[in-house]
């Protein structure tokens, strides 16, 4: 059985890449993953459709190849009005499905385990923790261990495992980045997990996928894959910003607007994140993955 986790990251990119499809998207970036979760959910989606083709495939030529057959033109098709059974048919519809359904429950439950997002990504290299809150209509992410923030732009460093903690200041979101393999929710008073790597420089579309209001269309960002040198400028670039993001300059930023620009913040309260989340639960921060929360220090 699928939990919840895999369902959000999984089944849910799977219906977004293929509404891209039916919406005439030349660029199917969920197919272009380039990173290493986004390279074994793409093995999990062609394993399963190729699989389930094994019976829709046979089942399409057979459609047509019968009605050809036994068109009432064709007089030399053989008519059996009576004809009710057969053994080696039976045995080939029943065998082939139960094999397919089989091998999909295997497949299933191992990729379960191995694709969780709140299952940490094996590196030598040290994470970087992100705090990612979902805002109307933009993004907010806070890098805790250096102090620095940004609206509408996350940068990670190529081969560097990404920790994000993920929450909503408004309506349930979901947090997306199609070619690093991602989605999963942002919950106002929840926090989520979630764990990627970009293995390849690039920069990489991120979007909003659950609809959250009139300016859900232009709730973007991007994803600055690049060289741990280039992070370091980066952040040096944030850090000459004028602007500190505390819990005044948050209550500010944090007003629905449209079509927001990439903004950053020098500096940030560290208990900012937290409070975000405790503010809906009474001062406590509440996990999924626990059963227990975390009261506010």
């Amino acid at each position: 059985m699928v939990n919840k986790k895999t369902f959000e990251r999984v089944l849910i990119p799977l219906g977004a890449g293929l509404s891209a499809c039916l919406s005439g998207c030349s660029n199917l970036e969920l197919l272009d993953p380039k990173g290493s979760i986004g390279m074994a959910e793409k093995s999990l989606i062609s394993t399963a459709t190729m699989a389930m083709l094994l019976v829709v495939v046979p089942v399409i030529v057979m459609i047509i190849v019968f009605a050809w057959r036994y068109r009432a033109s064709n007089h030399n098709a053989t008519y059996a009005p009576k004809w009710a059974h057969s053994t080696a048919i039976e045995t080939v519809v029943w065998t082939v499905p139960t094999l397919i359904i089989l091998f999909l429950g295997i497949l299933t439950w191992n990729t379960t385990h191995e694709l969780d997002p709140y299952r940490p990504i094996e590196s030598a290299v040290k994470p970087i923790k992100v705090e990612v809150v979902a805002l109307d209509w933009k993004w907010l992410f806070i890098y805790p261990e250096l102090g620095v923030a940004s609206v509408n732009q996350l940068a990670v460093p190529v081969g560097t495992p990404i920790d994000f903690r993920i929450t909503s200041d408004s309506v349930m979101n979901s947090f997306f980045i199609p070619q690093l393999g991602s989605q999963i929710y942002a919950m106002a008073g929840m926090q989520t997990r979630l764990h990627l790597i970009a293995d390849h420089a690039g920069d990489y579309a991120g979007i909003s996928a659950n609809f959250s209001g009139k300016g859900f269309s232009d709730m973007k960002f991007r994803t600055l894959a690049v060289t741990p040198a280039q992070f370091d400028a980066w952040v040096d670039k944030v850090k000459a910003s004028p602007r500190r993001l505390d819990m005044n300059e948050y209550n500010s930023v944090s007003k629905p607007s449209e079509k927001e620009p990439v903004d950053y913040f020098s500096s940030v309260d560290s208990r900012l994140f937290n409070n975000i989340i405790a503010k809906y639960n009474n001062g406590n921060v509440l996990d999924p993955q626990n059963s227990n929360c975390r009261t506010k220090g």
